[in-house]
């Protein structure tokens, strides 16, 4: 997962960050336990000329302090929300780096300058989350909304994958569907893709044409995702009220073995729920048609299709 290495803050800096810190009023937008029991807060500070910064902070004082990230004064309100939902959802948390004093005294965030003078749309600034906010996934990967071009057309913006494993270790431009399919989750990934196509949609400099398409795509495909479908099978099992072979049968979903014997296409629920890979697959789906989705749901677990979907 993308980390960031920063100097050391001297003691002076640190001291200054804190106290801006120790904002008694900050709002509080979640909280977690560390990996030693300690609890942990995120809260979003006034930075420079409007814009926000959002900080991981002790609940008890002010000492290892980080920042998340810098959001720009022109950024909706549900943008921090995304980045503190994604953040905390994460399986391993990126590293961020200490909060510094400048961090309350210069305008970053999306759009503008960052404070070590790189722009949040390439340079070294990729590899931090507090310019690019990814979205990280358990095996490392990361996804960013960022322009590129080739110098000759308007740079398109686009979701971008990068991995430590990925050839080169170059940004690999990838549809907002394999966003959310990485994420298994909808959001932050639409409401980050919905701020942007807002914020650029009179950008002469940015190309928003093929997000735009994406987007309306996942919204209104027939095509969802199957996480809470497979969540619903799981619990059942768990509690013993039904196996697969029956989910299976009462699906429609049968097949005849010797001595007539009948059972359940196991399988067939498990392809279908993202516990195994298609046919030829490398890896499980995490998709489902909602006719099947509704298949499953009412006539297998007995519930409203509405009950599993995200």
């Amino acid at each position: 997962m993308s980390a960031v290495v920063a100097p050391q803050p001297s003691p002076d800096s640190s001291r200054h960050a804190n106290r801006g810190c120790c904002t008694p009023s900050a709002p509080l937008l979640g909280s977690y336990a560390d990996p030693c029991g300690a609890r942990r807060e995120i809260v979003c500070l006034s930075g420079a000329d409007g814009t926000r910064l959002l900080v991981d902070r002790s609940c008890d004082g002010c000492a290892g302090a980080r920042l998340l990230a810098h959001l720009a004064a022109d950024e909706p309100a549900e943008n921090a929300r995304a980045v503190c939902a994604m953040y905390l959802a994460a399986a391993r948390r990126p590293k961020c780096r200490a909060l510094r004093a400048e961090d309350f005294e210069v305008v970053a965030g999306e759009g503008a300058p960052s404070p070590n003078g790189a722009s949040d749309c390439g340079g070294d600034a990729d590899e931090d989350l507090a310019c690019t906010r990814g979205l990280f996934v358990e095996d490392g990967d990361a996804y960013r909304l960022q322009p590129r071009g080739d110098g000759r057309s308007i740079p398109q913006l686009r979701w971008r994958r990068h991995g430590p494993g990925r050839e080169g270790g170059e940004l690999q431009a990838v549809s907002l569907r394999v966003v959310i399919g990485a994420l298994e989750s909808y959001e932050p990934a639409l409401a980050l893709t919905r701020a942007a196509l807002e914020r650029h949609d009179r950008d002469p400099d940015i190309s928003i044409s093929v997000l735009r398409v994406e987007y309306e795509r996942a919204t209104t495909s027939p095509i969802v995702l199957n996480r809470g479908l497979r969540e619903a099978v799981q619990e059942l099992l768990a509690r013993g009220e039904l196996s697969v072979s029956e989910i299976a049968i009462r699906c429609g979903r049968v097949k005849r073995g010797p001595r007539r014997s009948v059972s359940g296409e196991t399988s067939w629920l498990a392809r279908r729920i993202g516990l195994l890979p298609e046919a030829g697959a490398g890896e499980p789906t995490p998709w489902v048609h909602t006719d099947v989705l509704a298949l499953i749901a009412r006539e297998g677990l007995g519930v409203s299709p509405r009950e599993v979907e995200l």
